[in-house]
């Protein structure tokens, strides 16, 4: 696959901060989306832009899609668990809780994808270290959310909702790497593939279930645009080109920088306030995250084909 426009020129330590940006910047677009479009909407027309821009660059780098009616079952699969559910989840998520505090959630994907590779399908050795990162990043969970201070019904909700999400990218990780890393088809191919499904499988909700609001503010309709073809479409071409150019600790860290953009921007941008646990409780995370992941003890990097799938998304 071809890297974007002048990656090597400029190396991928602007490809690695970019992507963090537009990944953290995301919940900005999402609060911002909700106030044209129910969260349905939001999710489908996110999918259908992203879907639409990875065609484009796809055609563009005549990379050919998934010919194997297996691989495209696969594909279904985890666009359901990477994409459609998790997508209006966080979007549902986001109508009660603060961009702030969804975007801080999400740095509980890696903890949950390792929970769900270690305790449900265990595809990875337990080592005191996993269980030790993972005590301290729970402990963060807690934190983050505050569960000393209990929650409105609404609250309730959205907490509910976007942890739910963070656990299907947990299983739909897992999900990938065992049946889609040793496909022969370029990333490119497969990440479209998996919006095109993804799209299909949320288009007739949006149909059925899914309204626009009175009005439909510039802003929105400019957030919604940039949360497709940005967020669910070009991220995926530089997140591949960081893990296939940068060393395996420092691509697969793009989920300690996401959520300080989903902070700046969300009390930049949307006013928002941030209570001293909650940062503090993204650092817990970050750190059992860091723990479990052994990042104080480096070993060696794994094959691209092996991490290519294995990054956060939003």
């Amino acid at each position: 696959m071809t890297s974007p426009p002048h990656a090597r020129r400029i190396g991928w330590q602007v490809w690695f901060f970019l992507l963090g940006a537009i990944w953290g910047c995301s919940f900005w677009w999402i609060k911002l989306g909700l106030r044209a479009m129910s969260p349905v909407d939001v999710a489908a027309v996110r999918l259908a832009a992203g879907a639409v821009t990875l065609l484009a660059l796809s055609a563009a780098t005549r990379t050919p899609l998934a010919r194997s009616i297996k691989t495209w079952g696969h594909l279904f699969v985890l666009a359901a668990l990477m994409n459609s559910v998790p997508f209006t989840l966080f979007s549902y998520g986001e109508t009660h809780i603060s961009a702030v505090l969804a975007g801080l959630i999400n740095a509980c994907t890696p903890l949950s994808t390792l929970i769900v590779a270690l305790f449900i399908l265990r595809q990875e050795p337990v080592r005191p270290a996993i269980i030790g990162g993972l005590v301290v990043g729970l402990v963060g969970v807690l934190v983050v959310i505050g569960v000393w201070q209990g929650f409105g019904a609404g609250q309730r909700l959205g907490v509910v909702a976007c942890l739910g999400a963070v656990v299907c990218y947990g299983f739909g990780f897992t999900y990938a790497r065992r049946h889609l890393g040793s496909l022969p088809d370029k990333p490119i191919a497969l990440a479209t593939g998996q919006i095109l499904c993804g799209t299909l499988q949320l288009v007739p909700f949006s149909l059925a279930f899914g309204h626009l609001r009175a009005s439909h503010p510039l802003s929105s309709l400019l957030a919604l645009g940039a949360l497709g073809v940005l967020g669910t479409g070009f991220a995926y071409v530089l997140n591949f080109d960081v893990v296939r150019n940068a060393p395996a600790t420092v691509a697969s860290s793009v989920t300690y920088l996401t959520p300080v953009f989903a902070v700046i921007v969300g009390i930049a941008f949307l006013g928002e306030s941030l209570s001293w646990n909650e940062p503090v409780g993204a650092l817990l995370i970050l750190l059992g995250v860091a723990i479990a992941q052994e990042r104080f003890h480096p070993r060696s990097p794994r094959p691209v084909e092996d991490r290519w799938a294995d990054e956060p998304l939003t």
